[in-house]
């Protein structure tokens, strides 16, 4: 703030009173706050080129005022609170001190399109029963702060701490290259592997390049919020498609929009339906991308958790060589690790990663290369793969524990799966009572500590209301207490029924 202020030598108004006026404006206006600490009158003398005796004399003006006050050995500081004649109603500024003005200036008509779109809500804390959340307290902050630690011991210069590939750093696209061949049968090389902040940017970078406005785009529904609405944003045309026992059903799509430009989905464990789609529709869907000459973006958000066997081969390892290049494989490191690592990746179709990488450049540059060489590090050096054994018993144990307790406490309000749950971090549960707000339910169970949102705000239209449940983030001793506060909550009141007309 004090570097935005020049004295004006040329006006009649003294230097004291300049000083006394661009403070007290300057608290007025909320630039300077409550108890901030105002420089010295010697460093704000000789930051100005005036008499240390100018400063003094307008602090004390400033402090007669109550403007600021004096601290004995501490300085001089704003007021906590503004004299009685000063003060001014919260959020009235100098701007509108004179009255309301109209704006000529708005949004563009692409800026109110992405003003309006749903996001997922962010919660500091995480609710019992939160989906899309790791076990966060099993975190390896062992491993990882050692790993860390090495690379600032190695005292990285320039090279490390400078601008870097918009891809990533080459030994973690090396390391992701090496983890996707080992474990989901998915070859593909370093130079194919673009490093995003997660998978809702590499879905975000994937709209931009490959959709032109008005496109027609094959949506799940219901669907992962966000990724559709990344869509949204582009400009896209959304043709919501059913999503079944079998996963998308891609028959459905063809009658509705055959030439789509763009499929989004979520093949190995749907969100939020938590379905693995079968072979056969994998295949289908595979074979019309590329009879129609379009784009699979395939979120492989949490395909690392697979209960029953080992994880599943992604589309893009399926597929023919011709059906292979119209795939977009998605994966994060947000489910497998923790979200605020804000690490994930793509594989672009061949010929296109150095385009993603320039869309990426645009977007924010880079990642973070000190959190890229210590996850390159940590999966190189056997880490990841010790971490997700541990991690896939310690959430089937979750999960069965949550399982046990809605067998014991909810079988009179909700439904469920009762042929088991083979993957991921979350499931889903319906009503008995077909009559039942779903959104009334989610607030009851939010007051009660649960993060379980409603069924039906993953749907474009009607859908059939229930909660989604996760399993990752609460600990197997709690599922029994977060079972009693679900059946609470399901204690509100139904929808009434309308009248038969």
């Amino acid at each position: 703030m004090w570097n935005n202020f020049t004295l004006d030598l040329t006006a009649p108004v003294s230097r004291q009173k300049q000083i006394i006026t661009f403070l007290r404006d300057a608290i007025l206006d909320g630039r300077a706050t409550p108890g901030l600490r105002l420089p010295s009158s010697r460093v704000l003398a000789a930051d100005l080129g005036v008499s240390r005796q100018t400063v003094v004399l307008a602090y004390e003006a400033l402090v007669d005022e109550g403007f600021a006050t004096s601290r004995h050995g501490s300085g001089l500081f704003v007021a906590d609170a503004l004299p009685g004649w000063a003060a001014r109603p919260a959020g009235h500024s100098r701007a509108s001190a004179s009255g309301p003005r109209r704006s000529t200036l708005v949004l563009s008509q692409r800026g109110q399109t992405l003003a309006q779109l749903t996001l997922t809500p962010a919660r500091r804390d995480v609710g019992l029963l939160a989906p899309g959340v790791p076990a966060l307290d099993l975190f390896p902050h062992a491993v990882w702060s050692k790993l860390s630690a090495r690379f600032w011991r190695g005292r990285p210069g320039a090279d490390r701490l400078g601008y870097t590939d918009p891809a990533g750093l080459l030994p973690l696209r090396q390391a992701i290259a090496g983890h996707l061949g080992a474990t989901r049968g998915l070859t593909c090389a370093a130079e194919d592997i673009v490093v995003t902040t997660g998978s809702q940017q590499a879905i975000a970078l994937a709209a931009c390049l490959l959709l032109d406005p008005g496109d027609a785009v094959w949506v799940e529904e219901p669907a992962y919020v966000a990724g559709r609405s990344a869509l949204a944003a582009a400009g896209a045309r959304l043709i919501p498609v059913p999503v079944d026992g079998d996963g998308l059903a891609v028959e459905a799509g063809i009658r509705s929009a055959p030439a789509a430009r763009l499929a989004l989905v979520t093949p190995s464990h749907q969100y939020p339906l938590g379905v693995t789609m079968t072979l056969p529709r994998r295949l289908a869907l595979l074979r019309w991308a590329e009879l129609s000459n379009s784009w699979i973006v395939e979120d492989d958000y949490d395909g690392d958790y697979r209960y029953a066997g080992p994880p599943l081969r992604p589309l893009r390892a399926l597929a023919s060589h011709g059906a292979s290049r119209c795939v977009v494989y998605v994966g994060t490191f947000a489910k497998v690790l923790a979200p605020a690592l804000r690490l994930g990746f793509l594989v672009a179709p061949e010929g296109l990663a150095p385009a993603f990488a320039t869309a990426r450049a645009l977007a924010d540059r880079q990642s973070p290369e000190p959190m890229q060489a210590t996850l390159a590090d940590f999966i190189g050096e056997g880490h990841l793969s010790a971490h997700l054994r541990r991690m896939r018993s310690a959430y089937a144990e979750r999960r069965d524990a949550l399982l046990r307790a809605l067998e014991e406490e909810c079988t009179d309000e909700l439904d469920w799966r009762r042929d088991g749950v083979e993957a991921g971090l979350h499931f889903p549960v319906t009503f008995n009572d077909r009559h039942k707000s779903d959104v009334a339910v989610s607030a009851a169970a939010a007051k009660l500590g649960l993060q379980t949102p409603p069924l039906t705000g993953y749907h474009t239209g009607q859908g059939q209301p229930g909660l989604v449940l996760g399993f990752g983030a609460t600990s197997a001793s709690r599922m029994a207490d977060a079972a009693r506060r679900l059946r609470r909550s399901c204690s509100v009141e139904s929808v009434p029924r309308r009248p038969a007309s």
